[in-house]
């Protein structure tokens, strides 16, 4: 920790501030009713829902909670697998706590100023400098209690709280926002591939009841002549010709929501590329990973033309008979990954092949439908493609504002303060 204190502030152990009351029990035999059990699993997300939580009796739950009842506005934190990790509760519902996880009780501290210092780098710099054992690693109780905790005057606790509780809200209504179009998204997907748009006679296909003029055909049926292809191959390119600046070269690692992802892409000399001019990618290829994540792809856009298809990877090059964006919708159709996962074939790792993605079924609208059906789809990627901006500039601006506030170099002792925070966590995006 650093050794700088504000004026004003001090340094405090977590158990002069708090009590800290540790779970010491064996795992009770759960029932169908009765009270919830927080355990490690259920501490995670900032805040104690008691949603999915497992149920005790009312004797077990007695001797559970006897030493303390976790009441609202306690903090729970982990000690052993995800170590450290710590909620608050804003329940009032009764509940105990199972292994492996402690209550901290505030006492002359802001509960929510709390629960935010206990997110910093700060903390968990000092619990990594603690826990200890070799094949699973635990924060003891002692360490907990240890834990340096730096304290302004309640009243700019609060103010400090107040603001970093506002980032959060936000954060959160963005991620409800999130998870509500994927659920609209998922819902639409499922509808608009397998019952089109308005059909009235139905057919059986690998997928489902489908409209009864689309065609079930095969993935090289709608790939160009050897359009279907493996990534260069180790001979072809070394981990020792990779260079800092250059052509990315595509991986399963640098696919994710099937686009291509460039944070640590690996890159190639444009001398190099030219060697590899057959698995150059173009606009509309879909990559594949072929081992591992099955299921896992990107469709190729404009950026990312001329980039190498990597070790690791199946292309498939489509002709004019499918739009891509069409397939890369399909794709995601949960009968489809099943297929793939299904026929892919090895024991320790599954492995797909040219051979085997030629086979996979392909539920084929007419070409004006498949359209239609991408550019939905692509609407609702598009507003979520928004959101998750949103949401990454949130996260940003409340580790900027931890760091800030937190450690006293920004104090909040005025409206105005308070005033300009909030301006800038609801600025539009």
């Amino acid at each position: 920790m650093s050794s700088y204190v504000p004026n004003g502030w001090c340094v405090e152990k977590l158990d002069q501030i708090s009590r800290v009351i540790d779970s010491a029990h064996k795992t009770p035999i759960f029932s169908e009713t009765g009270y919830p059990m927080v355990r490690v699993g259920d501490i995670k997300g900032g805040k104690v829902t008691l949603e999915n939580t497992k149920y005790v009796p009312q004797d077990i739950f007695k001797i559970f909670t006897k030493n303390h009842l976790p009441t609202f506005n306690d903090l729970l934190m982990t000690r052993v697998g995800s170590y450290g990790r710590c909620s608050i509760v804003k329940s009032k519902r009764e509940f105990c706590l199972g292994q492996n996880t402690v209550v901290i009780n505030p006492k002359s501290v802001d509960s929510d100023y709390l629960y935010h210092f206990l997110q910093t780098e700060n903390i968990n710099n000092q619990i990594e400098d603690t826990v200890g054992g070799s094949s699973q690693k635990s924060l003891s109780l002692a360490a907990i209690k240890s834990l340096n905790i730096l304290t302004p005057i309640k009243p700019e606790q609060q103010k400090i709280a107040q603001i970093l509780t506002s980032v959060d809200e936000v954060i959160e209504k963005t991620q409800a926002q999130i998870d509500k179009l994927k659920d609209l998204k998922t819902g639409m997907m499922q509808e608009l591939l397998t019952k089109g748009i308005g059909h009235s006679e139905f057919k059986d296909s690998p997928v489902g009841r489908i409209p009864f003029e689309w065609k079930i055909v095969k993935l090289r049926d709608v790939a160009v002549e050897k359009g279907l292809q493996t990534g260069p191959f180790g001979a072809q390119l070394h981990a020792h010709e990779y260079v800092e600046q250059g052509i990315p070269v595509i991986m399963p690692k640098d696919m994710k929501k099937n686009r291509v992802v460039t944070g640590t892409i690996a890159r190639i000399t444009s001398d190099k590329a030219e060697g590899l001019e057959r698995h150059k990618v173009k606009i509309g290829d879909i990559l594949f990973s072929r081992r591992g994540d099955i299921g896992r792809f990107v469709l190729i856009e404009k950026k990312n033309e001329g980039w190498i298809c990597g070790t690791g990877c199946l292309k498939a090059r489509l002709n004019d008979s499918i739009e891509p964006s069409y397939l890369a919708s399909y794709l995601n159709l949960l009968p489809v990954v099943e297929w793939l996962n299904n026929n892919a074939v090895g024991q320790t790792m599954l492995n797909l092949n040219t051979s085997i993605l030629s086979e996979l079924p392909v539920i084929l609208p007419p070409k004006n439908e498949q359209k239609t059906i991408a550019n939905t789809i692509e609407s609702l990627d598009l507003r979520t493609s928004s959101l998750y901006l949103k949401y990454e500039k949130l996260q940003s601006i409340k580790k900027a504002l931890m760091q800030d506030l937190l450690t006293g170099k920004v104090r909040v002792n005025t409206a105005q303060t308070t005033a300009l925070y909030a301006s800038d966590v609801n600025a539009p995006t």
